[in-house]
């Protein structure tokens, strides 16, 4: 919607601005005047390339703190209500085809850009656009990548290179499984015992208190290692590479090592 009226506007800027009937004097149209060609029709369409960049990328991209799709609802809504104005107040003369065509279009891609955000059937990524879901996560691009992986090269916690270590062996910087599992009693209603084991995020989640409480005590980051110590229905008792343990109340999508 937002392109389609863009391409109409685009048009209209080079129909004429205004209509003179019979007269014999050719209307000029918007590009006539800079002010409104450049100030008026092409910033409306400006505004649409913004929005569709902002939507093809996977995370939105921001200028002085605002997404990009914001200045451009902005610029889009600036040129649907100067013509509106400019329509209003033509006196004596009479609106041309690329004044009144463009009018139409600007609404279109005013209302389709402000109903962007808002309607659920129009936030869907735009054909071709980078599919966050489906892109691999760091973790998933080759094994042994990321710091914690269990059975790659590994970093010492100060920043040394490691060497290769079999599956299940201690890595230099990181807590042992065994210990850090063998405190820790079965979960309610599960039977057997758990078994530590390692894990990665595909996106970054806070990890929280095991008090209960929602205050997030460190974030869990895609492409790094962590171990899972016990688990809790649903969540996980996560332990980082500095020793914090706190709740992963959202395990979806989670990779084991």
């Amino acid at each position: 919607m937002v392109i389609g009226a863009a391409v109409v506007l685009f048009i209209a800027s080079f129909l004429d601005y205004f209509d003179y009937g019979s007269n014999s004097v050719d209307a000029p149209n918007s590009w006539d005047s800079l002010g409104n060609g450049i100030g008026v029709y092409m910033v409306g369409v400006i505004g649409a390339a913004l929005i569709v960049l902002s939507r093809s990328q996977p995370q939105p991209r921001k200028v002085v703190g605002l997404d990009l799709a914001q200045f451009g609802v902005a610029a889009t809504v600036f040129t649907a209500w100067n013509m509106f104005w400019t329509i209003i107040d033509l006196g004596q003369i009479d609106a041309g085809a690329g004044l009144i065509l463009g009018f139409i279009a600007s609404l279109a891609l005013a209302a389709g850009a402000v109903a962007s955000p808002l309607v659920p059937a129009l936030k869907a990524p735009l054909a071709g656009a980078p599919n966050p879901q489906a892109v691999q996560p760091p973790y998933g691009a080759q094994p042994g990548q990321g710091y914690g992986y269990p059975g790659g090269p590994q970093p010492a916690f100060g920043g040394q290179q490691g060497q290769p270590q079999p599956y299940g062996a201690q890595q230099p910087g990181q807590p042992d499984p065994q210990k850090a599992a063998a405190p820790q009693a079965p979960a309610a209603g599960q039977s057997g015992e758990f078994t530590a084991f390692w894990f990665a995020v595909p996106v970054a989640r806070q990890l929280y208190s095991e008090d209960g409480s929602q205050a997030p005590i460190a974030e869990l980051a895609p492409g790094t290692w962590y171990l899972a110590v016990e688990q809790r229905g649903s969540a996980l008792i996560a332990q980082t590479q500095d020793g914090r343990r706190g709740v992963l109340q959202d395990t979806s999508g989670i990779q084991r090592g």
